[in-house]
């Protein structure tokens, strides 16, 4: 059976100011802003500490010992707040990027360098109209004293093994096994790492 699909100029005036709408306040969520506005008066590279604990007091999960040293991008639609669990005693950096649309869990010992992005969210490939088409999403998870290098990106559904490292820039679209390393673009295996 061939699904029909209307485009939004076809649709009814009110139907489309309905999902305008719906579009423009699914991303508002005023704990994550406020969180936003505390942790941009502190100074950049300090209080790393401290905006952990304002993760915590905003409602995400995070655990003793955990810093975030800078400013991060969160994003997702409503019910965000449940979707990210952080370990005990792990290091984020800033301008790291955290998709909510789906669950991200990052165990104990993790670290994040500068400008990680974990991305739950993506579009099946579409008609020639709108390649972006229906919405995908999947979890992440990254085990525990795993290592993300700058700029790594990792996509919906990886999961990231204790131990691991992810090389500066690498694009992970695949599971990584514990106690290996990973690089380039997308991320191939270049190392087995000690595990003991």
């Amino acid at each position: 059976m061939t699904e029909i699909r209307t485009e939004p100029k076809d649709l009814p005036l009110w139907h489309r100011l309905l999902v305008a709408m719906r579009t423009e306040i699914v991303g508002i969520h005023p704990r994550l802003q406020l969180y936003n506005a505390a942790a941009a008066a502190l100074p950049p590279r300090t209080s790393g500490a401290l905006r952990a604990k304002l993760l915590r007091l905003t409602g995400f999960a995070v655990g003793e010992g955990t810093v975030v040293n800078g400013p991060l991008k969160i994003t997702g639609p409503w019910g965000l707040l449940t979707r990210l669990v952080i370990g005990r005693n792990c290091t984020i950096e800033s301008d790291c990027v955290i998709d909510l649309s789906e669950n991200v869990t990052i165990g104990d010992a993790v670290t994040l360098e500068p400008g990680v992005m974990l991305l739950t969210s993506t579009h099946e490939l579409d008609f020639p109209k709108h390649r972006a088409g229906k919405l995908i999403l999947q979890p992440l998870v990254i085990e525990d004293g795993a290592w993300l290098r700058a700029r790594s990106v990792l996509l919906p559904g990886v999961t990231i093994g204790a131990g691991a490292v992810v090389e500066v820039g690498a694009v992970v679209n695949k599971d990584v096994e514990a106690n290996t390393r990973v690089g380039g673009i997308p991320a191939a295996k270049l190392e087995a790492l000690e595990s003991s």
